[in-house]
């Protein structure tokens, strides 16, 4: 059987008293242990409802074929327990999974997680639901090539508490969604803030937070790495391309943890080794 620290392998470095308060808080709200997750390759129905709502077109870097859907159990912002989904490149999807199931564990709330074929590809209307998402074939923000998103190797969580600035601290600022602004003061942090979970997106591979960029800045906005190193995972057959990245998140994990799980240290995480082992590590 598999252990929750072997499926969730962050969780075997948190100290014993935020393990303790995590399944107190488990049994508090009923929550099964055994949470509702999955993988699924995209369908030829669900390519052809992508299509129809402009999520994809002919000329994506990826085809459907190269992407899957990942169920999963994620709490609120009432502390309730409810179901969504994001597409992805097939490459990632095990991490994915492990990765949302660990925001579940956590109880880190989300507002919702629903494809962007419920917004008809539409990223502005799905930032201003605070819908949290990975795929939309488009092209970057401000234009200037394919968005990451395009390739299904990014994830934006909560973007109305985790907003896009642009132009930050000038006359030109804005602010994605509007009501984003609401959640420019990063400190103290707020429920859904990205900040508090940064580390359980490095520990699956997204090496990359938008919020650590200098101009725009997008506190939502996690993703894997360079484009090269997309368009490899891409390139390879799908075995191929999740044991690739398999690897890329195994030599984080080595680097940010030199000597192995802590479960009984109560010290504070080391920022600074996380952050330096990403830069070094990302591709």
């Amino acid at each position: 059987m598999t252990t929750l620290t072997a499926r969730f392998p962050a969780l075997a470095r948190l100290p014993v008293c935020r393990l303790l308060a995590m399944a107190a808080s488990v049994l508090a709200t009923s929550l099964p242990l055994a949470a509702h997750a999955d993988i699924r390759p995209v369908s030829p129905a669900q390519c052809a409802q992508m299509r129809n709502n402009k999520v994809i077109t002919s000329g994506n870097p990826v085809r459907c074929t190269q992407l899957a859907t990942v169920s999963f159990d994620y709490t609120d912002f009432d502390g309730a327990t409810r179901h969504g989904s994001v597409v992805v490149l097939d490459a990632l999807a095990p991490q994915v999974e492990a990765l949302f199931g660990e925001l579940l564990l956590r109880s880190f709330p989300l507002a919702g997680a629903q494809p962007l074929e419920a917004y008809e590809g539409d990223d502005q209307r799905s930032m201003a639901a605070n819908n949290s998402s990975a795929f939309n074939g488009r092209p970057m923000t401000g234009g200037g090539g394919w968005s990451k998103h395009a390739y299904g190797a990014a994830i934006d969580i909560n973007p109305l508490q985790n907003p896009y600035v642009s132009k930050a601290g000038s006359t030109e600022q804005e602010v994605l969604p509007p009501k984003g602004a609401a959640y420019l003061q990063r400190m103290p942090l707020q429920p859904g803030m990205a900040e508090e979970v940064v580390s359980v997106f490095y520990e699956h591979g997204f090496l990359v937070w938008g919020g650590q960029w200098k101009q725009p800045i997008d506190y939502q906005h996690f993703e894997i790495g360079s484009r090269s190193f997309i368009l490899k995972l891409a390139s390879l057959p799908k075995a191929q391309a999740r044991a690739e990245f398999e690897r890329y998140v195994a030599r984080y994990r080595r680097c940010a943890h030199p000597d192995g799980a802590q479960a009984d240290d109560d010290a504070p995480e080391d920022t600074r080794l996380r952050d330096q082992c990403a830069a070094r590590l990302r591709k």
